[in-house]
């Protein structure tokens, strides 16, 4: 066992070593079978997403002189560094074809629903202060197949997936296009078949990037990472803040457009943005009917800040309640294994 590891977590690995290409590659796999009948791309989809194949052999609808050339021009590895594994979650380094890296974690609640918190990017560009990716720096964004292969790996564990979150490495809205393309994939009776209200994307808030999903005609949930409930304090954790009232009138014409709640995620940080006047400057802005506020403690991440006291975060509850803010509290998952909030990095 990993020393590292808090006690109760387990590191395990998995076999790479067919990893001759790296990832599962979809435009490849369109292209490779433009050239036969159209319902042949749907048996393909069909055992790579239903019966979750990893060789073309096992596809024996295909003649062998089919399988043979998708094995070869298609192949259906999945390359992981190490798996990490804890009582709720599993996180996973999945390693891309260019040997770059990123990391997705699986968490289950206590219903028994699995959901899957995929990277969009390599790296981060924002580089709030708080969260571990953002020190990788940026370096790539990720095409729509390789987010895909993020949930793939988890449902060939044997995990039935039930929901999705763009909450991982990365800032889903400076992708946008190749985000999309993966959630209409995810959703798609052909794909994962997942409903798309299960889908959720969480972004710091690009204002017309958050206009441009409006109009999207989908019934993904839009998520805002806030954190703090002034322009002042929220540069400062965040420097890529464009200021929250251009922020609030992108998401107040997103709300008009698409009649959706949208939920607004705080980290309590001690002594940072866990006051009783945050509290009450946060409970101002709170004060609309399809405003919901997702309070999350804090995750180390190597920095200099820490979780909020439990004094603290009782008083700053105490605030919005007294305000009649809508809150709930975000389980922690996988803490253990550094996959909870914030803390996904590749060394």
């Amino acid at each position: 066992m990993d020393k590292t590891l808090a006690s109760g977590a387990r590191k395990c690995w998995f076999d790479s070593s067919r990893a001759h290409n790296n990832m599962i590659n979809l435009e490849k796999l369109q292209k490779a079978l433009s050239d036969q009948k159209p319902y042949r791309l749907k048996q393909a989809y069909k055992a790579l997403f239903k019966d979750l194949i990893s060789d073309w052999d096992e596809a024996t609808v295909f003649p062998i002189e089919l399988r043979e050339r998708l094995n070869k021009e298609c192949p259906l590895d999945i390359k992981t560094g190490e798996v990490l594994e804890d009582k709720d979650t599993i996180k996973a380094k999945i390693i891309l074809n260019d040997n770059l890296a990123i990391e997705t974690v699986l968490m289950a609640n206590t219903r028994g629903r699995n959901t899957v918190c995929v990277s969009s990017q390599v790296g981060c560009p924002m580089g709030c202060l708080f969260c571990a990716t953002g020190r990788m720096g940026f370096k790539r964004n990720l095409s729509f197949s390789e987010i895909i292969n993020q949930i793939i790996f988890f449902a060939r564990m044997g995990k039935d997936v039930d929901n999705i979150v763009f909450m991982g490495m990365g800032e889903p809205f400076l992708n946008y296009d190749e985000v999309i393309k993966a959630m209409r994939m995810i959703n798609d009776k052909e794909g994962f078949n997942i409903g798309i209200r299960h889908i959720s994307v969480s972004t710091i808030g690009i204002p017309e990037m958050i206009e441009r999903f409006s109009r999207e005609n989908m019934q993904v949930n839009l998520a805002i990472s806030l954190h703090a409930p002034n322009d002042k304090l929220r540069t400062y954790l965040m420097p890529t803040n464009v200021g929250l009232e251009k922020l609030f009138e992108s998401i107040d014409l997103y709300i008009q457009n698409t009649k959706r709640k949208v939920m607004f995620e705080y980290l309590l940080i001690d002594g940072v943005n866990d006051d009783k006047e945050c509290a009450q400057e946060l409970a101002n802005l709170m004060k609309k009917p399809l405003y919901f506020l997702n309070l999350i403690e804090y995750n180390p991440t190597g920095t200099k800040f820490k979780p909020s006291s439990e004094k603290n975060k009782k008083i700053f509850k105490d605030v919005l309640i007294e305000n009649k803010i809508q809150f709930t509290e975000r389980y922690r998952f996988g803490q253990n294994i550094k996959a909870a909030c914030g803390q996904l990095i590749v060394k």
